[in-house]
């Protein structure tokens, strides 16, 4: 990836407000029909459809210094959680698993794609998961942009949700209160998203200077999984390049993505 010097300043005015809507379809399916036969995964709603917030609560997902193209940094707790509970109620961004010193994937990260003299886009990743009555459901991920108007310091287009996938959550159901332990399963939600803004304004935006969008998901995918950073390539490609390089094969087989939360 291009390295980039020139830095900008990233600001809001905290006097601003804007208004943010909130979605949360109904799940599509799971591998073991748990959206049917579980009551509150059936019934998983957005918690509030609208809000309207003060710009303040963007300024977490900005750096506090000047930043170059590419440049990564930590989203601020506090705006992230504010934000994921207009989704749900109970949000938490220190990932619950049974492995307790499974730390890597946890985080909330951002990344400055690309600027000109009017206009910033921030693309950012953040792993949170929510607390259910009777277990848990935990998002693929939550990636998004924020594009921001530097010489109006407002919101041009915000937008966080969970991508779509063959899979996109993982949850958990302690189905009998009564006994420890709990059953799991995954699945497909069609929606989960929070948006503010005008989409096609920032579509036609024509940068001084960017990365792409595959450059950008990349690099914060990177801060989450050290796995990332193997050069993977396909059993097929694997026999071609063995004899040529004189190494051995070493064969992964897995049934989850290795790039996010659902499984």
């Amino acid at each position: 990836m291009k390295t980039f010097k020139n830095k900008i300043a990233l600001n809001l005015d905290r006097d601003a407000q804007v208004s943010v809507k909130g979605f949360i379809a109904p799940i599509a399916y799971s591998g073991g029909n748990f959206h049917v036969e579980w009551d509150t995964l059936a019934n998983l709603r957005v918690a509030e459809p609208e809000k309207r917030y003060s710009a303040s609560i963007l300024s977490a997902f900005l750096p506090k210094e000047a930043v170059a193209v590419g440049t990564l940094w930590k989203i601020k707790r506090a705006g992230a959680l504010d934000l994921l509970k207009q989704l749900h109620p109970n949000p938490y961004l220190n990932m619950r698993w049974d492995l307790p010193y499974k730390t890597e994937s946890q985080g909330l990260w951002a990344c400055l794609r690309a600027y000109d003299a009017e206009f910033a886009d921030i693309v950012f990743r953040i792993h949170a998961q929510f607390a259910l009555k009777d277990g848990w459901f935990t998002p693929s991920q939550f990636t998004g942009h924020l594009v921001i108007d530097r010489i109006k310091r407002s919101v041009v287009f915000f937008q966080m949700y969970v991508p779509n996938g063959i899979i996109n959550f993982d949850t958990w159901w302690q189905k009998d209160p009564d006994e420890e332990g709990h059953i799991t399963d995954s699945g497909f939600c069609p929606q989960i998203e929070l948006r503010a803004g005008i989409e096609n304004i920032a579509q036609n935006i024509e940068f001084t200077e960017s990365i792409t969008q595959k450059e950008a998901e990349h690099q914060l995918t990177l801060c989450f999984y050290k796995s990332q950073r193997i050069n993977w390539v396909s059993l097929e490609e694997a026999l071609e390049m063995a004899p040529a390089q004189q190494k051995p094969i070493h064969a992964i087989s897995i049934d989850g993505p290795l790039l996010d939360e659902s499984c």
